[in-house]
């Protein structure tokens, strides 16, 4: 119980922490916010300083940041609605641009006590393979994966089992680069685990090598980080659009509360306390980048959604002198909305149905 409440709580600062880069994006630019909170539900504490109330809620599980003619017409000059376009967009933006910098201070925070980056290198093959002349050779650092950059050791399995019989490899050798094409590697049964399930293998054994860890390694190393994990969020939208994934492999605030919570009390991941706090500090940082990306999307309620329509109305004007009636954007964000609750509460019942194994 313990971890899942730490990860309720990890969970709503992210999304609090969203709804803060909107609040400073608008104070900043000089649009009127009438409320910032941070929890949802009845106000536990509230205080007004200036134009805007302040207040905490009962439910820890996000906040708002309700700005001014935001979702109606208002005739004040300093109104969300009012405001020059490009303010908007930055606003617009911010929220997810917070989500995306939480992310990547934890990773930074993650990243400073370590004493070197791992990265694969091929170090042998295996015998009955036929990969022996296939162009690899051991001790090449293996860059990128059908176009994927490696940016970690774990990324080379994860490109490799999505491949095909055939690989393009980027590989660096004695100091240079080498393109290897069309390496043909198919998967192959090489044996069964404890349970009688085949096991499949390329026939790579798979080495590594260790950059020291300078100041300039750990910077890059987390930039890496974060943009593994953009890319994890992009392959994971592609798997649900092709069709490799569906409902059930989505997670809601249930799920993801419930995963977090494994990660830190499960005793293999996290044997001791300090392993589960980086383990659940690693997921939340996960999940800040999952969010900034999710957030852009160009759908209607979301953020990207509200960009979308800032953007053609910006292009319908320099074409035809006029915009899109706001009532109409107003009736795309609410049938939007309604799709979204819809989604969610179908997906929270699957976390709940997987919870009690059903």
């Amino acid at each position: 119980m313990f971890y899942v409440i730490i990860a309720v709580l990890i969970f709503g600062v992210l999304i609090a922490t969203h709804e803060l880069g909107h609040f400073a994006a608008a104070k900043w630019l000089g649009v009127k916010v009438n409320e910032f909170s941070i929890g949802m539900g009845p106000a536990v504490f509230s205080r007004e300083k200036g134009e805007t109330l302040y207040s905490f809620r009962a439910l820890p599980i996000g906040g708002y940041c309700a700005m001014e003619g935001e979702d109606d017409d208002s005739a004040d000059p300093r109104a969300f609605g009012r405001a020059a376009g490009w303010k908007k967009f930055i606003i617009l933006c911010a929220g997810a641009a917070m989500n995306f910098l939480t992310g990547l201070l934890i990773l930074l925070a993650l990243n400073l006590p370590v004493q070197g980056f791992v990265l694969p290198v091929i170090q042998d093959f295996t015998p009955g393979f036929g990969l022996e002349d296939c162009g690899l050779q051991p001790g090449d650092q293996v860059l990128s994966v059908d176009g994927h950059r490696i940016y970690n050791y774990s990324n080379l399995f994860l490109f490799l089992s999505r491949a095909g019989e055939t690989v393009d490899v980027v590989v660096q050798r004695d100091g240079e680069r080498v393109v290897l094409e069309d390496l043909y590697m198919p998967l192959q049964q090489a044996g069964v685990d404890e349970n009688g399930e085949p096991i499949y293998q390329r026939g790579l054994q798979i080495g590594v090598t260790v950059l020291p860890a300078t100041l300039g390694n750990k910077l890059l190393f987390t930039c890496y980080d974060a943009l593994d994990y953009v890319r994890l969020v992009w392959l994971s939208l592609g798997d649900l659009v092709s069709g490799q994934a569906g409902i059930r492999d989505l997670s809601g605030l249930v799920g993801i509360t419930n995963t977090m919570a494994e990660v830190g009390s499960d005793p293999e991941l996290s044997p001791t306390p300090v392993m589960a706090a980086r383990n659940m500090a690693n997921f939340a940082a996960l999940i800040a980048v999952n969010l900034a990306v999710m957030n852009l999307l160009p759908l209607p309620a979301l953020d990207g959604g509200r960009i979308f329509f800032l953007l053609l109305n910006g292009l319908l004007l320099a074409l035809f002198k006029k915009k899109l009636d706001p009532k109409y954007e107003g009736y795309v964000h609410m049938a939007g909305l309604a799709a979204l609750m819809a989604l969610m509460l179908v997906v929270t019942l699957s976390d709940v149905g997987k919870l009690f194994g059903r």
